[in-house]
């Protein structure tokens, strides 16, 4: 089994597909690692070729868990993935998400791959107003894949269990936990 999550910042993305790979027993892919990688201990973006090669060798290797923001480079999962998982709690919750993980990030209480500045966290709050205005472009994007989408509306880890929203795909329904 192939699942792509993707949602906005702080949309839980991570922790879900965390949570649903121990459940599942699939092998868990950050993408934020396919797009850098540390060569002698920097951060360096790879090119769109080099991405997509990555993304290429990990569907040769065989079932996982993806999850990340919507990319151009990433679009390629959509086609791959039997499960694609959209994460889209409400404006405000993410907001409040952004803040606290923010603060927990510079208390060194939760790890990050990048410096959490204030910079990040008006990065992060410019992020969520772009995707904000461009919604109806996500919602595109997504629809040819309608077939194998779960839209999840509220907190993922509280969705049911993998068969439970399995079953849901093929009747195309919008799981609102």
């Amino acid at each position: 089994m192939k699942i792509f999550i993707m949602g906005i910042v702080a949309s839980r993305k991570t922790t879900y597909a965390k949570e649903l790979s121990k459940q599942t027993s699939l092998p868990f892919i950050e993408l934020d690692s396919v797009v850098y990688h540390t060569v002698d201990d920097v951060r360096v973006k790879r090119s769109l070729d080099e991405q997509l090669q990555v993304i290429q060798e990990m569907d040769a290797a065989g079932s996982w868990i993806a999850e990340g923001v919507y990319r151009p480079s990433y679009h390629i999962l959509l086609d791959m993935a039997d499960v694609v998982i959209w994460l889209d709690p409400p404006l405000w919750k993410r907001k409040m998400r952004i803040l606290s993980r923010h603060i927990r990030q510079v208390l060194g209480m939760e790890a990050c791959a990048y410096e959490p500045n204030v910079q990040m966290l008006r990065n992060m709050y410019k992020w969520t107003k772009y995707f904000e205005g461009r919604r109806d472009e996500m919602n595109e994007i997504l629809q040819p894949y309608v077939h194998k989408l779960v839209t999840v509306v509220n907190d993922p880890h509280k969705n049911e269990s993998l068969l439970e929203w399995k079953n849901s795909i093929h009747q195309g329904k919008e799981l609102e936990k």
